[in-house]
């Protein structure tokens, strides 16, 4: 990133974390005060696309992914988790199994 868009960013930021409304005018005011001279249309678009979204929670969920599902933890009986966690190693033997086989198809290279 560049120094205009880290500085962007960072104002966005602060003035999410003080609980304020993030416009592009606050946005050139934050990076002016930073000696940063920023253009006002790159303020407003940035202003446009946080406008209505939390941005504590977007920074939350930041490499989480998208739409990956959420760790379960153990259920009350410890059993429910232990028998999830040993699902997906046999499904990968079965895989294994299958592409080992594929490879030995009668004949080899050199026959």
């Amino acid at each position: 990133m560049s120094n205009l868009d880290l500085a962007a960013s960072y104002a966005a930021l602060i003035l999410a974390d003080d609980g304020v409304e993030i416009t592009s005018e606050k946005i050139i005011t934050l990076t002016n005060a930073a000696n940063v001279e920023l253009e006002p249309i790159w303020a407003s678009l940035l202003a446009k696309a946080l406008e209505g979204k939390n941005v504590k929670e977007l920074l939350s969920n930041v490499g989480s992914g998208g739409g990956a599902p959420a760790a379960v933890g153990p259920s009350a009986g410890g059993a429910g988790g232990a028998a999830a966690a040993e699902a997906p190693k046999e499904e990968e033997k079965k895989e294994e199994e299958k592409e080992e086989s594929d490879d030995d198809m009668g004949f080899g290279l050199f026959d």
